[in-house]
């Protein structure tokens, strides 16, 4: 893995990271893996293997919680410092292997000292006590303040805004979390729940995830809430977080996941996880997102005059497409980000093509229409042009949904409906729980159709127009106003 650039690690060194209190470490600097996008994100140097991470909430969401935030890891290259990213928080102990540690912040970096050389292949734990700030700004991303609590949303680069961590998906590792809350309210997580304790005014509960996780997909959900169990395919566990109020309200959407779930697993093979529900969060988002067992809804969606029924079922089949497509094969790099998005927007689409309400072929050719000028706007689907400034959520352009499903179709389109339900197949079982990338993807569909695809797929994935769509030389893609012509 690489480093960040000396230009921008020095220009990190000078931004000062508010909230983290300072030790003596000689010339710390904020470090990345070199991701295009975020090359800020990641640390090099360790892998983490697990996240145990204590919340303590005192029922007021504008209120930092206190938290203590353990890192099982292995080193991968000689360590005398490890970075974390971490803001939005005050650090106030760190230890390594049980020892006090000294340690200090620059830009979104938390540089700990390992108080002595880190060897390769050795195992280390970095325990930090910190605050966890739920009042940091709306845009920034991290928890998000409900009408009656707290909820997360991380992605794509706000985990470390919550607890330190490696903040890449690169960097999957297995997590528990034990949440204390005043005992009057529910707390859900990621994973299965372990335990529940009650001390006085307060009850704390743990919950363990089976399979590792990237962080921009962690959940934490503290509120008024009711917790709807039913069962899925396989005896699945199905569990779905909804305000107390809207229990009633809420049911006819919940128990649709059943049929979601048997719908996916029809198209590409079994449910890679423990369990799954709907998470339906009391704030104005924005966006839904597919944290990893859990997904995160606002309740707007549900509640919304004017969305028809089978466009709410099709977004909810898109968060649930993304437990195959992003959580358990999850993006090497953020510029992958169209293996994600683009798969889960084809099973959205498919899924109203099944129910009888949107052709697939009608919508693809809507897409095609627009890709140039998609291309152009935020560049091909996998190659994105960064987000801008101060806006990560800029990242999602249409390029990444409808433009990086129409890639899919494209492909479908050229090697057949028989070797593209194959390749999805093998996508999600050869890589299920690690990661992967655009030229993990090209090989396979090569192997799978039996020929070299890459020259084929470079086009449709890196170039700046959009390609001949097969069997529909009639398309035609509608060229941005500043474009010179072909």
């Amino acid at each position: 893995m690489s480093l960040t650039s000396p230009r921008l690690r020095a220009a990190l060194v000078a931004t000062a990271s508010a909230g983290l209190i300072a030790a003596a470490v000689p010339a710390p600097e904020p470090l990345g893996i070199g991701d295009p996008l975020f090359p800020h994100l990641g640390n090099p140097g360790y892998d983490v293997l697990a996240y145990d991470i204590a919340l303590t909430y005192g029922g007021d969401n504008r209120t930092p919680l206190d938290a203590v935030t353990r890192i099982d890891a292995r080193a991968t290259q000689r360590l005398e410092r490890l970075n974390l990213d971490f803001s939005h928080g005050t650090v106030k102990t760190v230890h390594v292997d049980g020892r006090p540690a000294d340690f200090t912040g620059t830009g979104e970096d938390l540089v700990v000292d390992t108080g002595r050389p880190v060897e390769p292949g050795t195992r280390l734990t970095v325990t930090v006590a910190h605050t966890s700030d739920p009042a940091a700004p709306k845009a920034s991303g991290g928890w998000i303040r409900t009408s009656d609590g707290l909820a997360m949303a991380n992605q794509a680069d706000a985990a470390h805004r919550v607890f330190p961590c490696n903040d890449h998906p690169a960097d999957k590792a297995y997590f528990t979390f034990h949440v204390t809350a005043p005992k009057d309210l529910v707390v859900v997580a990621n994973g299965l729940p372990v335990a529940r304790s009650v001390a006085g005014p307060a009850a704390t509960w743990t919950y363990r995830g089976v399979h590792p996780m990237a962080t921009e997909l962690a959940q934490v959900s503290i509120g008024r809430s009711v917790v709807v169990r039913r069962t899925g395919p396989h005896g699945l566990p199905v569990r779905d977080v909804v305000p107390v109020a809207d229990r009633e309200r809420m049911e006819p959407w919940l128990a649709k996941t059943p049929d979601h779930l048997r719908w996916m697993e029809n198209e590409v093979g079994r449910y890679p996880f423990e369990t799954y529900g709907v998470l339906v969060a009391d704030a104005a988002t924005g966006f839904e997102l597919e944290t990893q067992t859990l997904s995160l809804f606002e309740r707007g969606l549900f509640t919304h005059p004017d969305l028809p029924a089978w466009y709410i079922e099709s977004i909810m089949v898109h968060e649930l497409a993304h437990h195959w497509f992003g959580n358990s094969v999850s993006p090497r790099a953020w510029s992958d980000l169209w293996l994600n998005e683009g798969h889960a927007t084809w099973y959205e689409a498919r899924w109203a093509e099944d129910a009888g309400h949107r052709t697939l072929e009608s919508r693809m050719r809507e897409a095609y229409t627009a890709s140039d000028r998609w291309r152009a706007a935020g560049g091909p689907p996998a190659a994105p042009r960064p987000p801008a400034p101060g806006q990560k959520i800029s990242l999602f352009r249409p390029v990444v949904y409808d433009g990086s499903a129409l890639v899919l179709y494209a492909l479908r389109q050229e090697i057949g409906d028989t070797a593209f339900r194959e390749l999805e197949r093998r996508w999600v079982t050869r890589h299920a729980h690690a990661t992967a990338g655009t030229a993990d993807f090209v090989r396979l569909a090569s192997d799978v159709a039996g020929r070299d695809l890459t020259r084929f797929l470079r086009g449709w994935l890196y170039g700046e127009r959009t390609p001949a769509m097969p069997g529909h030389p009639d398309w035609r893609s509608k060229a941005p106003s500043n474009a010179k012509p072909a």
